[in-house]
This record gives C-alpha cells, sequence and structure tokens, in this order.
C-alpha cells in the first residue's frame, strides 16, 4: 500500500466511516419507506421529482448518479404508481417525471417518519457540532467535484493503465 502523509491517513478513514455510514443510512432509509413501498433509492428520486417534472438526465446529475440507474429506479417508480411520464417541450425523447398523488402521499408518510427518527437520533448531539460536521463534509464535496472536474482526464488515464 503506498504511503500516506497524516492528512491523506485521516481522509482515508473518513472516506471508509462515510461508506459504513452510508451503509447505515441505506438500510434506514429502506426501514422508513418500506411501508409505503419505497427504498432508499426510489426515495432520493422521488424527493428530486417533488419539486417538479424533471428528465431522468437532470434527475442523475442532481444526485451524482448513472443514467441508467436513474432509469430502472424511475421505471419501478413508474410501474407502481409513484410518478408518471410527461412530453418534455425542450427534448423530444427525454421525458418529464412527474409526482402522482400516491407519490405525494409517500413522501409525505416518509417526511414525516423521517423528522421524527432524525430528532431521535440527534437529540443529544451539540448543534454547534453538526454545524461543523455539516461544513466539513460540504466543504470537502466541493473540493472532490473542483479536483475531479480539472483532473478527470489524469484519473482515467491511470485506470486505463492499471
Amino acid at each position: 500500500m503506498a504511503d500516506l502523509n497524516q492528512q491523506a491517513e485521516v481522509f482515508t478513514n473518513l472516506i471508509l466511516e462515510l461508506f459504513r455510514l452510508n451503509g447505515v443510512l441505506l438500510a434506514v432509509g429502506d426501514r422508513l419507506t418500506g411501508p409505503v413501498g419505497l427504498s432508499s433509492a426510489r426515495w432520493q428520486v422521488l424527493g428530486v421529482v417533488e419539486h417538479g417534472p424533471i428528465s431522468v438526465a437532470h434527475v442523475a446529475r442532481t444526485m451524482g448518479l448513472t443514467r441508467q440507474t436513474v432509469r430502472q429506479t424511475a421505471e419501478g417508480l413508474f410501474k407502481d404508481g409513484f410518478i408518471v411520464y410527461a412530453d418534455n417541450p425542450h427534448h423530444r425523447r427525454s421525458r418529464l417525471m412527474e409526482l402522482t398523488p400516491k407519490g405525494r402521499a409517500a413522501l409525505d408518510y416518509v417526511a414525516q417518519r423521517q423528522a421524527q427518527w432524525a430528532s431521535a437520533v440527534v437529540a443529544n448531539q451539540d448543534l454547534a457540532n453538526l454545524n461543523e460536521t455539516f461544513d466539513t463534509l460540504h466543504q470537502l464535496r466541493q473540493t472532490l467535484e473542483i479536483y475531479e472536474e480539472t483532473n478527470a482526464d489524469e484519473t482515467q488515464s491511470s485506470e486505463s493503465d492499471g
């Protein structure tokens, strides 16, 4: 394994902890959304669709997911009556997803359960620490996005070399 300086080692440990946290959050999300026929993935997509008609590609960009992943999730949401598709006046082949009343009711149910869960989880957490953690993660995400934009060619060529 390559030698890491102290900052890189802490950052690597942070990444591993975030992966573990993501797994826990997805399991909790599945538990919170299960009673209304959703999953964490479906909840994420519906959460973007609730803001107005939107294409699969736009949801993918917004959430940092692949179009194929969002398309598969959207097809399940459509089949189960959580969304409908509408024509996109700006792009003939890229239909827009819209929330149905069933989708709205599911999101309302999940929002109430999530609020209760979040309140219980952080009841004993210091607000300043939570804000600092948020700020740090937000800054790291922005740094990573900028780094990836400016180094994408380098990353791809080193992946193909390996």
